[in-house]
């Protein structure tokens, strides 16, 4: 039985993968410092499943030499994963820390084992300022595709865009742990695969506006607290793609098969991962799923000053990704915030706990 170690799995995404990895047969460690708000809500889950934990900090080398099995691969997943994080300067040190640092801590412990490595990087390592420059035009409930740029089309954003520009700090140290770990593949022949995820949702997310937008709008519904409409305009209009989370973890399983195989595939390659063409909503749009799912119809309010590192659009193309592992997205726009309000109803007393 192959070991599987995942940092940052006590997490939304973490724990979700490390779930479907234990149901797939492989033995799973996960690691975290259960630091987020809620984090105790997915860890009964995570253990109630067979899964070993490991209370440490991937900022701290020492927490990370606790573990002491023979792992078949890593899964690194740890992160501080708002993008308002550090745009006023305050906690811009605790964003490197996290981030950068703990990254690099994960994989020079990876590199000393001659462990595989999978990176859930971030489509904020786009510039924002050129998908805001590109041309698109106002519709009913959300902007509309008109023209791009070089590496940015109707079917989205493509991995070869150009990363030349500013896209946050949270999106710079993601790039920077991208950059790292593509060179300890190069120099030292590790297997590497590093995916760039658009906004992933689904059963299992806290959401909060700045870094669980989806699930932030429909849990605000559910309760029925006011919401706002924030930047281009304060109509709502703007667009996101959005992907289940078990969509997610179904290709991090042919991932794993491909690294952990006698010979390992696509190896130090970059992929786009995002819920594309087919799951995308403006909020506008989510708004009235949101209202229509939970019958309930809440106090909007608008304001129309952008906030720090904000995109207009932001849609993935998949490309490569679907083409190499013969994956694509499942699960629509309304499906994801379908099984989201199930598992909130399911769950809603410890909802209530960061909501009310």
């Amino acid at each position: 039985m192959k070991r599987i170690l995942i940092t940052g799995g006590c997490g939304f995404i973490g724990s979700s993968l490390a779930m479907e990895l234990a149901s797939q047969g492989y033995a799973v460690t996960v690691l975290d410092n259960l630091s987020r708000r809620g984090s105790e809500i997915l860890l009964n889950k995570v253990v109630s499943c067979g899964i070993k934990f490991v209370h440490g900090d991937v900022r701290n080398p020492e927490d990370l030499a606790k573990l002491r099995e023979e792992y078949a691969l890593m899964i690194e997943s740890s992160a501080e994963a708002s993008v308002l994080t550090g745009t006023e300067g305050q906690d811009a040190r605790y964003l490197l820390n996290v981030n950068l640092q703990g990254s690099i801590n994960c994989f020079e412990f990876a590199r000393e084992r001659h462990m595989p490595v999978i990176f859930l990087s971030s489509s904020r390592v786009y510039p924002y300022s050129r998908i805001n420059a590109c041309c698109f035009k106002e519709a009913n409930t959300r902007f509309d595709f008109v023209e791009g740029c070089e590496g940015v089309t109707p079917n989205g954003v493509r991995v070869d865009m150009s990363l030349s520009g500013a896209r946050s700090l949270y999106g710079t140290t993601k790039l920077c742990s991208e950059l790292i770990l593509q060179e300890y593949s190069a120099q030292y022949g590790q297997p590497v695969i590093i995916n760039r995820c658009g906004v992933i949702a689904g059963p299992g997310q806290l959401g909060k506006i700045d870094q669980g937008v989806f699930t932030f709008w429909l849990a605000n519904h559910y309760f029925k607290n006011p919401l706002r409409y924030i930047g281009f305009g304060g109509k709502g209009k703007q667009v996101r793609d959005l992907l289940h989370v078990k969509d997610l973890a179904e290709l991090v399983v042919k991932q794993v098969q491909y690294l952990t195989g006698a010979e390992p595939g696509h190896s130090n390659e970059i992929f786009n991962v995002g819920g594309s063409v087919y799951s995308n909503l403006s909020l506008l749009e989510a708004t009235e799923i949101c209202a229509e799912l939970t019958g309930n119809r809440i106090k909007i309010e608008s304001s129309s000053e952008n906030r720090p590192a904000d995109m207009i659009w932001y849609i993935t193309d998949n490309g490569r990704t679907e083409q190499v592992f013969g994956w694509k997205p499942r699960k629509s726009a309304v499906d994801i915030l379908q099984d989201t309000l199930r598992w909130l109803q399911e769950n809603e007393a410890d909802f209530k706990k960061i909501f009310l």
